[in-house]
């Protein structure tokens, strides 16, 4: 387990977490046009977000209990979507591999009857 500065601000221990726990993970993927400009926008719209709350007309202390619910509703979000794919990846390997077992049983089938219609 990763153990995170109790120093620094919710978001940045949020974003060092990700950092730290799904940058191998992210970086295996092949990072198209389409993927990164979703990125752009995605970290824009937070950038964004952020800024915001933190120019609200605000008490400081109410704008980072607001900051805090925002970045645990995130990483919530995250590990419900991460969780989410992982398990359809899961279930789309297993029906290849389902898919492949048929085929391979399909064709030695077929060769086996070759076999016994030229014997």
């Amino acid at each position: 387990m990763i153990v995170v500065p109790k120093a620094m601000p919710i978001l940045v221990r949020f974003l060092y977490f990700l950092e730290r726990n799904y940058s191998l993970t992210l970086k295996l993927f092949a990072m198209n046009t389409k993927s990164k400009v979703l990125l752009g926008i995605l970290g824009a719209a937070a950038a964004g977000v952020v800024i915001g709350m933190l120019i609200a007309p605000e008490k400081g202390n109410e704008t980072r209990k607001r900051l805090r619910k925002t970045a645990g509703d995130w990483a919530d979000s995250l590990s419900h979507m991460w969780e989410k794919g992982r398990r359809a990846a899961e279930e789309s390997a297993q029906d290849v591999k389902d898919k492949a077992r048929y085929a391979k049983s399909a064709a030695e089938e077929k060769v086996s009857k070759m076999k016994e219609s030229f014997s």
